[in-house]
């Protein structure tokens, strides 16, 4: 999913593992559920699959740089067989954005051979990456993914199973994180104690399914089983599932912006509809709202189910006023600032008959650093919208994040400068109104929620 601009939130990564009961190839069964779960990262793909009743070590791996039907083609994908195997589309927040960073990673060890798929951050990496420099290993982990992948073979050399060792390994890292270890003959998943990411288990005929979100299991014609527990070690195998819960802790503290704007709007995550959730915020907005307008609108696309929302609760016809043009290419490099600028008009157009002598409530899932909000103002504005009302469905963002979201530091975070009037000037709104704090319980009901980035109450 391309963003309308730079200046917008992006989750690290999504994964997705399968194991078949069956002698069949599920390399395009993986390849879908990652196309499912392209909005999660963009910079790269790749997937590792191998036989469970094959020769041991025998993995084929294929990854690269670019979008899921850009790393993979029809016939690699028919070269890749297999009924195991674990598939990654990333976006860098540790790790640069280069190809000996994109995952699966696999590496072959004495005890045979081991891949890995990885979404989050480790907050304590500097402490095991010194341990590691102890070992001599100091040069491999250039990410937070090569760290695990060396943590957990250490722990197998020394260990009776591969879920023995990640388990050994989560006991010993902090952060949020959802990983998927493959082996020869079984899938390992961990999720982290807090439950930061999200990680949902299901099943299509004999194969079971392990995925970051339930849209890549229901595009494979797959039913949800239920969502990893937080702490919760999964084993699979072709004898079935094995739950270890003994890392589990009381503290939950689910990401709130799974449901603000990271996850598909089709997901239901933790028991909550995703759709839902933002049709609550929307409302909740209006329900302390007085706003005299003509029409409420959505800046695509994570705003518009929060827009119907507000429409509905404030009794204000819902309209679309933006074309987005899907078809633009992603453009990582961008030489100069008027490039920067034009981006926003190449990618969204403002339809000038609905706009035209209207009092507008604009609604987004946020404002980082204000930049595109000005944009979009400005060419409503020259639409001859009369008033932009500008409503957003979270609070202000004020603290980074240190769990695999890419929210830059506090001094780049324009409500951690400025108040809501002096944000509302600089970005050319009329009005200027956030989400409160105690409208996620309207919002989620009563999840538990990391919302760290708002109250810098940081669950780890």
């Amino acid at each position: 999913m391309e963003e309308i601009s730079e200046d917008k939130l992006k989750e690290e990564c999504g994964v997705m593992a399968i194991l078949s009961g069956e002698e069949e190839n599920i390399a395009k069964d993986i390849y879908y559920g990652l196309t499912a779960l392209q909005h999660r990262g963009q910079e790269s793909a790749g997937m590792a699959l191998s036989q469970t009743r094959g020769p041991v070590g025998n993995i084929q791996l294929l990854k690269g740089m670019g979008l899921v039907n850009e790393v993979f083609n029809k016939e690699e994908l028919n070269k890749l067989k297999g009924n195991i195997g674990v598939g990654h589309v990333r976006y860098s927040t540790t790790g640069g954005s280069v190809v000996e960073n994109a995952q699966p990673i696999s590496m072959n060890y004495i005890k045979g051979t081991l891949s890995l798929v990885h979404n989050g951050n480790i907050v304590n990496s500097k402490e095991l990456k010194e341990k590691q420099m102890y070992r001599g290993q100091a040069h491999y982990t250039t990410s937070d993914s090569e760290l695990l992948a060396y943590e957990i073979i250490n722990e197998r050399i020394r260990s009776s199973s591969i879920e023995e060792a990640v388990k050994n390994t989560a006991a010993r890292i902090k952060g949020g994180y959802a990983l998927v270890v493959m082996s020869p003959r079984k899938l390992v998943a961990i999720r982290d104690p807090q439950g930061i990411k999200p990680l949902i288990l299901g099943k299509k005929g004999k194969s079971y399914i392990i995925a970051s979100e339930s849209c890549a299991i229901k595009v494979l014609g797959g039913e949800v089983i239920r969502d990893i527990a937080p702490g919760e070690v999964l084993t699979v195998s072709e004898k079935g599932l094995i739950s270890d819960k003994s890392l589990c802790r009381e503290k939950i503290a689910h990401c709130v912006f799974e449901y603000i704007y990271f996850a598909r709007p089709d997901s239901v995550i933790d028991s909550v509809s995703v759709s839902e959730a933002r049709y609550r915020a929307g409302r909740a907005l209006a329900k302390r709202d007085r706003v005299c307008a003509d029409i409420v609108c959505g800046v695509p696309d994570s705003g518009l189910i929060a827009a119907e929302g507000y429409a509905d609760e404030a009794k204000i016809p819902f309209s679309f006023i933006f074309h987005k043009n899907s078809y633009i290419g992603r453009s990582f490099i961008k030489p100069t600032d008027e490039e920067r600028k034009n981006a926003v008009e190449q990618k969204l157009s403002v339809l000038e008959n609905v706009v035209r002598g209207k009092r507008i409530v604009l609604i987004d899932d946020s404002i980082v650093r204000g930049t595109t909000m000005g944009q979009i103002i400005t060419m409503l504005r020259k639409a001859k919208a009369t008033e932009v009302h500008v409503r957003i469905s979270s609070p202000p963002f004020l603290y980074p994040c240190y769990y695999g979201t890419d929210v830059p530091s506090s001094n780049q975070l324009i409500a951690s400068k400025h108040s809501t009037e002096e944000v509302r000037e600089r970005i050319g709104a009329d009005s200027l109104s956030y989400l409160r704090l105690e409208d996620f319980k309207e919002m989620v009901g009563e999840l538990p929620l990391c919302r760290a980035c708002f109250d810098n109450d940081y669950p780890v």
